[in-house]
């Protein structure tokens, strides 16, 4: 019983990272209707940027540890938001109007640049942060089976809850909640009500890539790594996980990603972990496949 425990345990903190990333896509996905394959890719960037300051940091600046870690995670932020600014004003924006599969070109074309960018800047190298407050928390212990999490795997774990509460309120209590869901809704109706549908449109896109981009610092974080093609792989899960929970729903797809991560850890701990992502994605597939058609209106995210 502890070892199923223990695997709900793990699950609940990978969990907490898809959930981060589900909640982000969803937040773009409602202003812009689009597939978008550069989200994964944001994902991995902040995370490898963060790695990338924080061994400056330490090597060249001479900080401290928690220096090191506040100047990594602050660079990653930035990147990240700064990343996302670009891709609404320069790729979103322009492209909104056309057909879904000039948004899923473009937006591969940038998954590719920041992977590239990011592997340049490693020089092709893979940089590992020091294991970090690994020590173990006992919940329970029965013939010699513990019950345990990490002392970093509680605070991401808590991280990631905080965060996600607080967003969820603004949502539905903020402003720009308002306005996100009048947009997501009908775009041209929202603009006509006096909504500035381009500044909304701009700040969910960065909204959801500051998303990504925690996500990614707390992956690094515990990982201690974020190999170059991660983005991908993780952004391929969120987008089956989103088409799942809902699009225009960042709190149920913020549920099924924590539910894809726990599946995903009790699938490690009782069959072959190679086989894995490939059956987790299989069933992703079913449950698409299988589920009530609802229809996902073919809206443009902002006017051109």
């Amino acid at each position: 019983m502890l070892y199923f425990l223990q695997q709900l345990l793990n699950g609940l903190h990978i969990g907490a990272v898809y959930a981060l990333l589900a909640f982000g896509y969803a937040l773009i996905n409602g202003v812009l209707h689009r597939t978008n394959l550069a989200h994964g890719a944001i994902f991995g960037f902040a995370g490898q940027v963060m790695i990338l300051a924080a061994v400056f940091g330490w090597q060249i600046l001479w900080l401290t540890l928690p220096a090191t870690l506040a100047f990594g995670i602050f660079m990653a932020l930035l990147y990240g938001a700064l990343v996302s600014a670009v891709l609404a004003r320069s790729v979103f924006q322009p492209l909104a109007n056309r057909s879904p599969n000039t948004i899923v070109a473009a937006t591969l074309g940038v998954s590719l640049v920041l992977m590239e960018m990011s592997r340049i800047a490693a020089d092709t190298r893979d940089f590992w942060l020091p294991p970090l407050l690994s020590q173990p928390v006992v919940f329970a212990a029965e013939n010699g089976f513990r019950l345990t999490l990490t002392v970093l795997q509680l605070i991401n774990c808590a991280v990631a809850a905080l965060l996600m509460a607080a967003a969820s309120r603004a949502m539905a209590t903020s402003r720009f909640g308002r306005e996100w869901r009048a947009i997501s809704d009908d775009p041209l109706a929202a603009a006509f009500c006096g909504i500035d549908t381009k500044k909304v449109f701009r700040q969910a896109v960065v909204y959801g890539g500051l998303a990504a981009s925690v996500a990614g610092i707390l992956a690094a974080l515990y990982y201690g790594n974020i190999s170059f093609g991660s983005g991908l792989v993780f952004g391929l899960k969120i987008l089956f996980v989103t088409a799942v929970g809902g699009y225009l729903s960042p709190a149920r797809a913020a549920a099924g990603g924590l539910a894809f991560g726990i599946a995903e850890s009790l699938w490690s701990g009782y069959f072959p972990i190679e086989w894995r992502d490939g059956w987790m994605l299989a069933f992703l597939v079913a449950l698409l496949v299988l589920r009530p058609e609802r229809s996902q209106p073919d809206r443009v995210g902002a006017p051109g």
